[in-house]
């Protein structure tokens, strides 16, 4: 009876790796999320930048590159969080990945 090796819990959906980290700095994600308002109007919220590249700065690049509006706001568990106006996802994730140089397995782009 004793020989039974397959009646331990396994949770097929639990990340591999986690550790409790905060959300935003998951293994060194970056976290791309889409969030919808009121009517069509929607939110991309970036989180999880690498500490070398100045929040203040990308923003700025974002609003000017993508020609939107754009916030830094700053949350006690995600820390600093980027937020644009309208579904920018794809834009983000091809400007870090050709212009900043981080690797696309890094970015994890979430929403419907």
């Amino acid at each position: 009876m004793s020989d039974i090796q397959n009646l331990q819990s396994y949770d097929p959906f639990a990340d591999l790796g986690d550790s409790g980290d905060t959300v935003g700095e998951q293994q060194g994600y970056i976290h791309i999320r889409i969030q919808q308002r009121n009517g069509r109007k929607t939110l991309t919220t970036i989180q999880g930048l690498p500490k070398n590249f100045d929040q203040k700065r990308m923003l700025k690049i974002f609003k000017k590159d993508f020609a939107c509006n754009g916030t830094l706001v700053e949350d006690e568990e995600l820390g600093s969080v980027i937020q644009l106006q309208g579904d920018q996802r794809t834009k983000v994730s091809t400007l870090l990945t050709t212009e900043g140089g981080i690797d696309k397995k890094q970015i994890k782009i979430h929403g419907f």
